[in-house]
């Protein structure tokens, strides 16, 4: 699923009204330390509890250690990418209701799309990433039918 600007704010602006983050675990996969902070920020002011990982073994371990009830990843990492990332966790048993996910990848063609999608992604949103289309994103994802019963308002 992919959001224009305008429609991701309007959604934000809709549900964070109603509801913000509060008490929802997301785990940021980002190599870059400017972008995972930037990131960490905004969820952190919407009131998610955050935890971080600059590459897929970080990401795993912290996994391991806590589900979260969301995963966003950026796709284009050093070593292992966000791709093999979300694959090792569907294949761990990791499914889309358990652990949704949403790629934060400069890749913003419509292909690149499709393959985060394919790999395992319920959503694809493109960087640079406006906040407001960010949490959107995360609150949507949540408020799916089934998906983290413990968080349903």
């Amino acid at each position: 699923m992919r959001f224009t600007v305008t429609e991701g704010a309007t959604l934000a602006r809709d549900l964070t009204t109603e509801r913000s983050l509060r008490g929802v675990r997301v785990l940021v996969v980002e190599d870059l330390d400017d972008t995972r902070a930037l990131i960490l920020r905004v969820l952190t002011d919407a009131g998610a509890e955050v935890k971080e990982a600059a590459d897929v073994p970080g990401a795993l371990g912290e996994i391991a250690r806590e589900l979260p009830h969301i995963l966003i990843s950026d796709i284009g990492m050093p070593r292992s990418d966000g791709y093999q990332l979300i694959r090792k966790l569907r294949a761990q048993g990791h499914s889309a209701q358990r652990l949704p996910a949403i790629a934060l990848t400069a890749f913003v063609r419509t292909e690149d799309a499709s393959d985060a999608l394919e790999a395992g992604y319920q959503m694809h949103l493109g960087k640079p990433v406006n906040a407001d289309v960010l949490i959107a994103a995360v609150v949507n994802l949540l408020a799916v039918p089934g998906r983290r019963p413990e968080l349903a308002s």
